[in-house]
């Protein structure tokens, strides 16, 4: 990510600078749209995106009082000019802004980067080859960053580091890959594939297809999978700029520049790949050469990721990356987080997460994943389904489909969420039950309706299922815990009363209370402007989080498992191994998150937890300073 200023970055945007003679032109580290991801306020800029439901600029008051003192604004209003000590870029449109500066940041590097699109599997595929390349120095799209907001905050993490950069972009509707090109300006091009997803804006797959191609206008190759007669036949026929070489691979054309054969095996599959020579005289001479035959292992038989695997294998063998660590790598693939995460759930049940999308096409991959893992005859089969938007047919239709699938995969309970969902309850065979919204939901859930069950969560984004995920996954630490509050405000102040004014207090909270304990105990505390809160366990932390709580929090034991939602949430680990700091740091490297907030633990002689010797501590000092992934907010004993 650069370092720039403000009056730079206003240059760079086409945008009017706005500060008076007292405020700084700070130097900014960090570019925001989510005024709760706030990390570092003194190096962050924060764009007041307006969009059809929200707009940042009414955050703005709140984030001075939190200390950010820069911002992109379109409406530089009364209101905002009385805060003198912030600077302000004014500009037009503040999306458009936030695409300019990242467009400028992607221009400053001439690394190789990959550009993938396509109607699934973009995530999938690029999170595969970050893991494949895990020895190359790879910047990938965190999560499924692909859309007009989410590509330029990607872009902007780009620096000279990297090696190679992977970015998704994803489109509902005509003319926004173009915009979405210029940021990414991709030198290698995957097209994933072309299915219904994102249908409802288009006339037709081939309109859709025309504008994923957008992407790779200046591409120098092109990778694909030439058993998709509507992809093959557009990049053939001149719908792909000509300058760009074109590397199809193929599960049944024998004469494709990569012919792929499977073969099950009783871990897995076998894919064994033929490199020939090139088919297309469009095609790059480098993959001129006799055949060559490459074989990988993997660890699952289903076929999406069968498909994305081999744009994965295509990619690596066309780039020249396979050696025999990443050709190995592939029997390790496993399936990305959030798509299609495996928890262990309430009462015997398999909880599956997939709550990114909701389309035809992710439903049958996601109900095929459901079938591989509720092989246990005592495992019934849950889905928990959301209204499917963007479907580009008619909602009978649509669901017709839903209930063929559903039988089809001997589904034996349907939860269905949503009005359009529920419209069409009278489709359904099996065992179901619907509500109007998540919320309804909620409401009425009983943990005592679920046992020795493989449940699958499939939602669209709009209808928030890690909300449902969070009733119906399995709670650790759980204890109950009650406190006069009284007497605790009354301690807190003796406490106050004996220290500095500019001494800052961290109170650590115990034990669960599902909103009858420890919650209320976080507000008095917030309310009563401590500075810190501390937890013994994410699962802790997670539960503030979700009652409203905004105070920083450090969780005193963090667990390996738990470092996702730790960043989800904005929890701060303490730190005390150094097995602990390389484990949070490669997460933070797999979500793309840059200067996390973290706590140095040492051991001064209570030899329970932290760094006991002048070695460790010596090398705990040479990993932060050559890392850029964490920050240290304290240092203690």
């Amino acid at each position: 990510m650069p370092i720039l200023s403000i009056s730079q970055i206003s240059s760079i945007v086409g945008g009017q600078f706005q500060s008076s003679e007292s405020a700084s032109d700070p130097v900014i580290s960090a570019v925001v749209i989510d005024s709760r991801t706030i990390l570092d306020p003194e190096s962050s800029l924060f764009f007041a995106l307006k969009t059809d439901r929200n707009d940042g600029h009414k955050y703005i008051a709140d984030l001075v009082h939190a200390g950010v003192h820069a911002f992109v604004v379109s409406d530089f209003s009364d209101e905002l000019r009385k805060y003198t000590h912030c600077c302000f870029i004014v500009v037009e449109n503040t999306l458009d802004a936030l695409q300019k500066l990242a467009a400028w940041n992607r221009s400053q590097y001439s690394i190789p980067v990959v550009g993938i699109t396509g109607s699934n599997g973009k995530t999938i595929i690029k999170e595969w080859l970050f893991e494949l390349l895990h020895n190359y120095s790879v910047i990938r799209s965190p999560k499924s960053y692909n859309s007009q907001v989410g590509v330029p905050l990607s872009v902007w993490n780009l620096n000279a580091g990297y090696q190679l950069a992977i970015f998704e972009a994803g489109i509902s509707k005509p003319g926004e890959m173009q915009r979405l090109q210029k940021i990414i300006q991709p030198t290698i091009g995957i097209l994933t594939n072309i299915g219904e997803a994102h249908q409802e804006n288009f006339s037709s797959k081939e309109q859709k297809l025309k504008e994923k191609l957008k992407l790779f206008e200046s591409c120098d190759t092109l990778i694909y999978c030439k058993d998709q007669s509507l992809v093959d036949e557009a990049v053939r026929s001149g719908g792909i700029n000509p300058s760009v070489k074109l590397f199809g691979w193929s599960f049944s054309d024998e004469k494709a520049q990569l012919y792929i054969k499977t073969r099950q095996v009783e871990e897995g599959v076998e894919m064994t790949a033929f490199l020939n020579s090139a088919d297309d005289s469009k095609s790059s001479a480098e993959f001129k050469k006799s055949s060559a035959e490459f074989k990988v292992s993997l660890p699952f038989q289903d076929a999406a990721n069968l498909e994305n695997a081999a744009h994965c294998l295509a990619f690596i063998l066309c780039q020249h990356y396979a050696d025999p660590s990443v050709l190995e790598s592939f029997r390790t693939l496993q399936p990305v987080a959030m798509r299609l995460e495996m928890k262990e759930g309430i009462n015997n049940c398999l909880l599956i997460n997939d709550y990114y999308n909701s389309d035809i096409n992710s439903l049958q991959i996601a109900l095929s994943f459901l079938n591989n893992h509720a092989k246990n005859p005592y495992l019934r089969k849950t889905v928990i389904l959301s209204d499917i938007h963007q479907s580009g047919i008619s909602d009978k239709q649509l669901y017709q489909e839903v209930t063929r699938l559903l039988q089809l995969h001997k589904v034996n309970h349907l939860v269905g969420i949503g009005p359009a969902i529920r419209k069409r309850a009278d489709l359904f065979t099996m065992q179901t039950e619907f509500y109007e919204s998540t919320d309804q939901y909620l409401e009425s859930f009983q943990s005592a309706g679920y046992g020795q069950e493989c449940i699958l969560l499939k939602g669209a984004r709009d209808f928030h299922f890690e909300r449902i995920s969070s009733v119906l996954q399995k709670k650790y630490h759980q204890t109950v815990l009650e406190i006069d509050l009284n007497a605790l405000v009354n301690n807190l102040n003796l406490f106050r009363s004996m220290l500095r004014p500019e001494t800052r207090i961290m109170v650590m909270v115990k034990a669960f209370s599902y909103g009858s304990g420890m919650a209320e105990i976080a507000r008095i505390l917030q309310f009563h402007k401590v500075d810190y809160l501390a937890v013994a366990v994410a699962d802790e932390g997670v539960e503030l989080r979700q009652a409203g709580i905004d105070l920083p929090i450090v969780v005193m034991n963090p667990e390996e498992h738990s470092f996702e939602n730790m960043i989800e949430f904005r929890l701060e680990p303490n730190i005390y191994s150094e097995e602990i700091l390389d484990s949070f740091r490669k997460v933070l490297q797999q979500n793309a998150v840059m200067r996390y907030p973290v706590h140095i633990n040492l051991d001064t002689g209570m030899h329970r937890l932290g760094f006991d010797s002048q070695e460790k501590v010596a090398r705990l000092v040479e990993k932060l300073i050559v890392q850029e992934q964490m920050v240290v907010r304290s240092v203690f004993s």
